[in-house]
């Protein structure tokens, strides 16, 4: 492998601790809670998978230019009801009573039922535990993933799509090949991403992500462009997705062309490396943060939800 990237990070670790220490599409509203004459106050939540000091500070860099224009709070992890909660306390301090909820995941099906139940726009979700249970609980789990009910008299509006529905990728994806190739006839772009473990949701994510690289297929005129998902998180159809990337890009050396390897994910190279280990392959191990695009689209979600919610809160405050 060769790895073209070498950007430094303070500056965006310095962005993230300034945007996570804030007081920390379509979409369904909740229940009408506004009532008649109350003064319309709309912050927003992000919601994103997180990770690791790197990871963070390139998501929160991207979620800064919101921060000018509404109150913004993070929620971080698999949808998370404690993460949620916290964020929506923060919120309500603020003065906030409508939230648009920007969900930044590959896939807007990610945790999207879920997510609905914790805010209380459907039906699913148990009452919060009471503490000692919640320990008890958070004590078996590897990561936080807490499930109930989220008590507040906010309403809410979340995202429906994910990254891999939104045009504004389109030119990252372009970006990070136009980067890596220097003789296109004989390179073929490998993208890789996370994958669900549903396989009628797997081809779903195979169809968006190859909508998504398309336009750089026809750009750059790189030999073949291919997607691939991993499976990362099931062990059985992770083995055969390993098997399937690997040969291809063996396959593609024997014919001596050079595969380019882009993650379609929001930060970082993943597993990837640990996958292809000892095969030949360029990449800059760069996921889709850093770049304006990104910063772009979530700028646009906030703000479709922004115009849904002043919508709703006008009829909802209407007086007879």
């Amino acid at each position: 492998m060769k790895n073209e990237n070498s950007r430094p990070l303070h500056h965006w670790v310095s962005i993230c601790a300034a945007a996570l220490g804030l007081a920390s599409c379509a979409a369904t509203p909740v229940a009408e809670n506004p009532v008649a004459g109350e003064e319309f106050n709309y912050g927003v939540m992000v919601m994103a998978h997180g990770g690791s000091a790197e990871w963070n500070a390139h998501l929160a860099a991207a979620v800064e230019p919101l921060q000018r224009n509404y109150p913004v709070e993070m929620a971080l992890g698999m949808a998370d009801a404690g993460s949620i909660e916290e964020a929506v306390r923060r919120l309500e301090s603020r003065g906030v009573n409508h939230v648009g909820v920007v969900r930044v995941f590959v896939s807007g099906e990610s945790w999207y039922d879920r997510t609905l139940q914790i805010l209380g726009v459907r039906n699913g979700a148990p009452p919060r535990p009471d503490q000692e249970r919640l320990e008890e609980i958070r004590a078996n789990m590897r990561m936080p993933m807490g499930f109930w009910k989220v008590d507040t008299d906010l309403a809410f509006h979340v995202s429906v799509d994910g990254l891999a529905d939104a045009a504004e990728i389109d030119e990252v994806m372009t970006s990070r090949i136009r980067g890596l190739s220097s003789d296109p006839e004989n390179e073929v772009a490998v993208v890789i991403a996370h994958g669900p473990g549903d396989d009628a949701e797997n081809q779903r994510w195979l169809e968006k992500i190859a909508q998504r690289t398309r336009g750089a297929g026809e750009q750059l005129g790189l030999r073949e462009m291919r997607v691939f998902t991993l499976r990362e998180d099931w062990p059985e159809k992770r083995r055969e997705a390993e098997q399937e990337i690997r040969a291809y890009i063996e396959q593609a050396n024997t014919q001596g062309l050079t595969p380019i390897v882009v993650p379609f994910r929001l930060q970082g190279f993943g597993p990837y490396e640990r996958v292809l280990e000892e095969l030949d392959y360029r990449a800059d191990g760069l996921g889709l943060l850093p770049h304006s695009n990104v910063a772009l689209w979530v700028s646009r979600q906030a703000e479709r939800l922004q115009s849904e919610a002043v919508g709703h809160h006008e009829k909802l405050t209407a007086i007879p």
